[in-house]
């Protein structure tokens, strides 16, 4: 594993797996999928929006424990390689503050077909969702407690008062 001051990256192959406190850099990512080999090439970006379930949100901070996290990206990836046979994959998550439209997470993949390239990019961003060991902190800018929350769509978060957290519904 390489590690840098604001980036911790795992590599197998033609699979590049990193979290970083950085800014994501999307060409980079897309030329770290291309192959002549390959005749697709698809990439997520999922960005910060300014609101979530009605409330107005300021930004996102999220939160890791790398070595598990990594591992378990490395692992998805591995599989979501081999399942779709992609000739390349790279995911990459931001941690720490996302401010309002920028991105959070990056999944390029190529292959030498598009459908194989949409299918495997779709399932290794949901397999990313529901098993990556990474939280956000939601803050609203309405005066409201933050909320942290699995990094899954709809999960349940744990709203954050002042002197105690407490459940609240997503």
């Amino acid at each position: 594993m390489s590690q840098e001051s604001s980036s911790q990256q795992l590599q197998d192959d033609a699979i590049s797996v990193s979290l970083t406190h950085s800014a994501l850099d999307i060409p980079s990512v897309l030329a770290s999928v291309k192959n002549p080999k390959a005749g697709a090439v698809v990439l997520f970006a999922g960005t910060t929006r300014d609101n979530f379930d009605g409330k107005p949100v300021t930004h996102l901070e999220y939160s890791s424990y790398p070595p598990l996290a990594l591992k378990t990206m490395l692992s998805i990836a591995q599989s979501v390689q081999q399942k779709h046979a992609l000739t390349a994959i790279t995911m990459i998550h931001r941690l720490g503050v996302v401010p309002i439209a920028e991105e959070s997470i990056l999944i390029a993949v190529s292959a030498p077909h598009r459908h194989a390239a949409w299918s495997g990019g779709a399932e290794a961003l949901e397999l990313c969702k529901e098993k990556v060991e990474v939280w956000k902190l939601e803050e609203f800018g309405d005066n409201q407690a933050g909320v942290w929350r699995a990094n899954r769509d709809g999960a349940t978060g744990l709203q954050l008062d002042s002197a105690k957290v407490t459940e609240k519904p997503a």
